[in-house]
């Protein structure tokens, strides 16, 4: 898997249940490379990994949950259900991003992330996107699809220049400083 086709602003899809739900399958694939990766190669795929959870999850608290929570019955719970979901896998991914790939926990600490992830990515699917499919109209859902692009496009890709450990300085800074970049990008973008 290259770098490019993990970058989820350059996907094609202009739905955004369908580009959300395509961006699911690539962070499964994600953890695959992830868990296949040599020891010493581990970095380079779980720095990828630590982007495109942070600006997909961050594009979906600042874009997806809100009309969620306006447009769904019960949208308040529902969103608060998957929000605790996040902070959970976030500060499990904030833990690791500190320890890095080279720490002996990690293969395990991995398995608990993936196994959250994927629950959380099963009941967005199931009680959220579902939902908002079906109450929402084909262009809502393509407006919301280029907000998320335009969001994930906006995340930094690369560490600071003259810093030597990308896991230590994970694509300028650590996982929830990433979301909170990205988060003031939708803000500044969308008036909020």
């Amino acid at each position: 898997m290259t770098q490019h086709s993990t970058r989820p602003e350059t996907m094609k899809e202009t739905d955004v249940i369908d580009l959300l739900l395509a961006q699911h399958a690539m962070i499964r694939d994600l953890f695959d490379e992830v868990e296949r990766a040599p020891a010493g190669e581990r970095g380079e795929a779980f720095t990828r990994l630590v982007r495109l959870l942070a600006v997909h999850e961050t594009a979906e608290e600042e874009i997806i949950h809100p009309y969620a929570r306006r447009t769904l019955d019960g949208g308040d719970g529902v969103v608060e259900d998957r929000l605790e979901e996040e902070r959970q896998a976030k500060e499990l991914l904030q833990h690791m991003d500190q320890a890095g790939p080279d720490d002996p926990d990690f293969m395990a600490n991995l398995a608990v992330l993936r196994a959250a992830v994927m629950a959380h990515a099963r009941s967005e699917e199931r009680y959220e996107f579902t939902k908002l499919r079906a109450r929402t109209s084909a262009a809502e859902r393509r407006a919301m699809a280029v907000g998320v692009k335009a969001a994930e496009a906006m995340a930094p890709t690369h560490p600071h220049p003259g810093t030597e450990s990308a896991t230590k300085n994970v694509l300028v800074g650590t996982p929830v400083a990433m979301m909170d970049r990205v988060r003031d990008v939708i803000r500044k973008a969308t008036g909020h």
